[in-house]
């Protein structure tokens, strides 16, 4: 019996969308079958009228439904997105990607442009308003002192909250083991240069995240790249073969939820990884920085908690999640604490302190939670918008990935298009995306693109995946 609870203090036409979802895929509605009419659907559940309205046009734009003139809604068909598997292992290989991705980081800040190439989660429902007033009362009480420098290794106040964090996770992390860092990027850069020197083998998902590949080549270590299934993440099968072949010195992977493909790993998986590295005594560096950003599912456990020989580095970062532009992230080193600190040192010296002072008290207030519960719905409902307008947009034989987290979508174009090439002519026309070449060591992925749905949902997003569209069917 269709019934909507009214003290679960949701909205209730999210309820009235999700009753709608739930008919459609047990196949009680069939593409074709007319909806309920608003009047109907409102004596049914014992909601208004404009909270079923609401809930059906939403359902429209996702390209759920269909509304049709004088008529009603009917279920729209809904084309099925072909799993996007990674490539199988090859051999360690030097990089050379970093040209392209600064003519992509460069697209991102022109005047105008529609920017799809950077993935920017937070930005979707910026925490401005709740952050600007936290670093007023942090300024009106610390005064100078927030002006100046801080610890080498970051606030004890922020160390300490994030230490609580992974405690709410059911793992033991002490605020000395944590150490603060300018954004998620140095963190990933201390870690591999922690643990490796150039000519070094690093094993990478496939596709990995650009800004990993652009570490490797600039500490001129080499690359391999390994099998990574859209579901379950790295292939462990194709990892144990890659170790029987190649002396790698370090896994980065990102363990819970792959940036571009989406993938979220489960418990199992996480902590059969961890057993097969430590028991070749080989490093992992886990990119954790999109844990918080899982649509549905529980936050996973860092790969860290199931490590055994603290051998496993966590990076984690506050870019994705809350304020890109602070440069907050923090590194668990595990047993490279040491080493780690030096580089700090000799790197940065610290990050700031007025950031730091801001987000230990966003945290501790509870803000952060509250930002992220907000959040991470509003994600969900890019991801669907932005799908349903791609399967509308783009050539039939498009195939999309289904994140189950994050900001992004991974898209296989026809074969005929060279991405890079697409990334040109989108710019002409004011568009920004991530060509699929630079997700990979060795340009692969040519006919694949990265497109970002971080951002306040709004008819201009709608209209530029249709422009984008058209030029796919146009570039050749």
């Amino acid at each position: 019996m269709l019934a909507i609870d009214k003290t679960n203090g949701g909205h209730l036409y999210r309820q009235v969308m999700d009753l709608v979802t739930s008919e459609v895929e047990s196949g009680t509605l069939r593409p074709g079958d007319r909806l309920p009419s608003l009047r109907r659907m409102s004596a049914i559940l014992g909601v208004s009228v404009p909270t079923v309205k609401q809930a059906y046009e939403e359902l429209e734009r996702q390209g759920r439904v269909r509304a049709r003139p004088q008529s009603g809604f009917y279920v729209e068909a809904q084309r099925r997105n072909a799993l996007v598997r990674g490539s199988g292992c090859r051999e360690p290989v030097e990089v050379c990607c970093r040209s392209l991705v600064e003519q992509v980081y460069d697209a991102i800040h022109r005047p105008g442009v529609i920017p799809f190439g950077i993935a920017n989660p937070s930005m979707a429902r910026p925490a401005a308003k709740m952050l600007h007033r936290t670093m007023k009362r942090v300024m009106a009480r610390a005064e100078e002192r927030s002006l100046g420098y801080a610890p080498m290794l970051g606030d004890p106040g922020l160390r300490r909250q994030i230490a609580f964090r992974y405690l709410d996770l059911g793992g033991r992390v002490a605020p000395e083991d944590v150490i603060i860092t300018n954004g998620g990027q140095e963190a990933l850069a201390l870690a591999l240069q922690a643990v490796g020197r150039p000519g070094d083998v690093i094993a990478v998902e496939s596709p990995t995240y650009s800004g990993i590949l652009e570490l490797i080549e600039s500490l001129g270590m080499l690359a391999m790249e390994i099998e990574t299934c859209p579901e379950e993440g790295v292939s462990l099968k194709a990892l144990e073969k890659a170790l029987d072949r190649q002396p790698v010195r370090a896994c980065l992977f990102s363990s819970a939820l792959n940036n571009p493909l989406g993938s979220l790993t489960s418990e199992e998986h996480r902590q059969g990884l961890v057993e097969l590295l430590e028991a070749r005594g080989v490093i992992l560096i886990e990119d954790d920085v999109y844990g918080d950003l899982i649509f549905e599912d529980p936050r996973p456990k860092p790969a860290q908690f199931f490590a055994r020989r603290s051998l496993v580095l966590t990076c984690g970062s506050f870019s994705k999640t809350a304020a890109p532009g602070y440069r907050i992230g923090w590194l668990l080193p595990g047993r490279f604490r040491d080493a780690v600190s030096k580089l700090k040192r000799s790197l940065s010296c610290s990050s700031g302190l007025l950031q730091q002072l801001t987000l230990s008290e966003f945290l501790s207030s509870g803000d952060y939670d509250r930002h992220l519960k907000a959040l991470r719905p509003l994600l969900k409902c890019n991801a669907e918008r932005m799908s349903a307008r791609v399967a509308r947009a783009f050539p039939p034989e498009t195939r999309v990935s289904q994140p189950r987290g994050g900001a992004v979508l991974w898209l296989e174009l026809p074969e005929r298009i060279d991405s890079e090439r697409l990334f040109k002519v989108a710019i002409e026309s004011d568009i920004s995306i991530a060509p699929g070449v630079i997700y990979a060591p060795e340009a692969g992925y040519r006919n694949f693109i990265r497109l970002s749905f971080g951002h306040p949902w709004s008819e201009r997003l709608e209209q530029g995946i249709d422009r984008l569209g058209h030029l796919v069917n146009q570039v050749v």
